[in-house]
């Protein structure tokens, strides 16, 4: 029977079946994680993880430190697609095959980016507020900024970029992108830098994978570049903004207003962020519909099974592809 570690606590549905037919350790469980981890680093085929927010607010680095310390180690499955707490090629030099969940979370994270854009620029929650309070009686709500005749900017044209970009269509945007290269079959303009499509438009989306690459790659040059009249979107990874000047940024006008579905520390985040009017601010529901999650943790666990009888896996990463087994 396959030995599973289980670094951070996931949810039942993903915890259930896979015990049922897995030898699953709970290593967020242990009192001594170090001792726990020496116990049952011989036996360990694969490793079942997400990022924080589908792990209970819990955060775990699967490093190359650690993979050094599981011989038997062939397999690290990631609950979401981001997997920016893997070192994924380390992985792959290890021959380590890593595997994520894309494509089934794509149109669902795409729709909240642009619930986002709608609501940031054309200011819905805040007018909401403001009727709540009785305040429609005295005089109507303040006119707000339009997506008419506007560029969105998509920083990293991914599956989920993509999704975003056929939405900003349909509402009569004009669409710009920047990512590590400019995609052949792609007909949008393209950008060679954050700075340079933050300047060539008027919203901004944020959609790029996180990590060091591109921790912190919308500073206060990028947002600047924005300037008054732009909208910052991050539908991403906190890490990719520099939080401190994004709220700075805010308060003194340099953009008119973001919307933030990530943050840096979550499910932290800088209450800085409260006081700022302007933000349109989500606990990291991109994917979060009963649908979706499904989905995501029905190929989650499809991955560890195909691997356990020998198949390929479904969805191996980037990184990890070229090392991908022959199905049997």
């Amino acid at each position: 029977m396959t030995d599973i570690l289980m670094p951070v606590r996931l949810s039942e549905t993903v915890i259930t079946p896979l015990q049922s037919r897995y030898t699953v350790h709970r290593l967020w469980e242990a009192q001594n994680q170090q001792a726990f981890l020496n116990d049952v680093a011989s036996r360990i085929e694969a490793i079942v993880t997400a990022g924080a927010i589908l792990a209970h607010g819990m955060s775990f680095a699967t490093d190359d430190a650690l993979m050094a310390r599981l011989p038997k180690l062939k397999l690290i499955a990631n609950h979401g697609v981001g997997y920016d707490t893997i070192d994924a090629p380390a992985a792959a030099a290890r021959g380590i095959m890593v595997t994520n969940t894309p494509d089934v979370l794509t149109d669902e994270t795409a729709d909240t980016a642009f619930g986002l854009v709608l609501n940031t620029v054309r200011e819905f929650p805040a007018s909401e507020r403001y009727l709540r309070a009785g305040e429609w009686a005295h005089a109507p709500y303040r006119l707000t900024a339009s997506l008419r005749n506007k560029t969105m900017g998509i920083l990293g044209l991914g599956r989920i970029g993509k999704a975003i970009a056929k939405r900003g269509e349909a509402f009569g945007l004009k669409i710009a992108y920047c990512g590590r290269n400019k995609q052949a079959d792609v007909a949008y303009p393209f950008y060679d830098s954050p700075r340079a499509l933050a300047q060539a438009c008027d919203i901004l989306v944020i959609a790029a994978p996180g990590g060091a690459q591109t921790r912190n790659i919308v500073d206060a040059q990028v947002l600047q570049a924005l300037g008054p009249t732009g909208f910052l979107i991050n539908i991403a990874r906190g890490s990719l903004v520099d939080e401190a000047a994004l709220i700075a940024a805010l308060h003194a006008g340099t953009i008119a207003g973001a919307g933030l579905d990530v943050f840096a520390q979550e499910p932290h985040f800088e209450k800085a962020f409260l006081a700022v009017p302007n933000t349109v601010l989500l606990p990291h529901v991109g994917s979060a519909s009963v649908e979706t999650r499904k989905a995501m943790e029905d190929l989650l666990i499809a991955n560890v099974d195909a691997f356990a009888a020998g198949r390929a896996v479904l969805t191996p990463v980037p990184e990890c592809q070229l090392a991908r087994p022959p199905a049997q």
